[in-house]
């Protein structure tokens, strides 16, 4: 069984109603020097037991500190993200990205070295057109921009 994961994807309109995106810079000393590629939208591991739309609003909370801003949430869909199914959400809303909060996650760092270290699991957020989105987010999540872009068409 692959392991399941979901998240919201949070989006407003920017300057000349393009859409932008929330997202999360991943945290730890992996990413740490990492720009384009090391962007992730707000998500987060669950098991079959529980829903996956409470699951995806946790996440949110714990990974920015507040809760989801969004008034009504669209599905966008599952796909397989690396080793995960992800499912994932969109709504519209604003969050000051400047002010996220996130929850930590213990590491041993450095590698071998006995000492367990906390890190933010997202040390910044920012919003991002589109296109710039493309650029920034994991691989694996880039369809979910195709989706929204999608839907806001339709």
């Amino acid at each position: 069984m692959p392991r399941r994961s979901a998240g919201i994807l949070l989006y407003r309109r920017g300057p000349g109603g393009a859409p932008e995106v929330l997202l999360g810079h991943m945290g730890g000393p992996f990413w740490a020097r990492k720009d384009d590629g090391a962007w992730s939208i707000p998500k987060g591991e669950h098991d079959d037991s529980e829903d996956a739309l409470a699951a995806a609003r946790r996440e949110f909370a714990e990974e920015l500190g507040s809760p989801v801003p969004a008034t009504s949430l669209t599905p966008l869909g599952e796909l397989r993200a690396g080793a995960k199914v992800l499912t994932v959400w969109a709504g519209e809303g604003d969050l000051d990205a400047a002010a996220i909060v996130s929850g930590t996650f213990p590491l041993e760092w450095p590698p071998r070295s006995g000492r367990v270290q906390h890190f933010p699991e997202v040390d910044r957020a920012a919003w991002f057109g589109l296109d710039e989105a493309r650029a920034k987010l994991v691989k694996g999540q880039v369809p979910y921009l195709d989706r929204l872009a999608e839907l806001l068409a339709g």
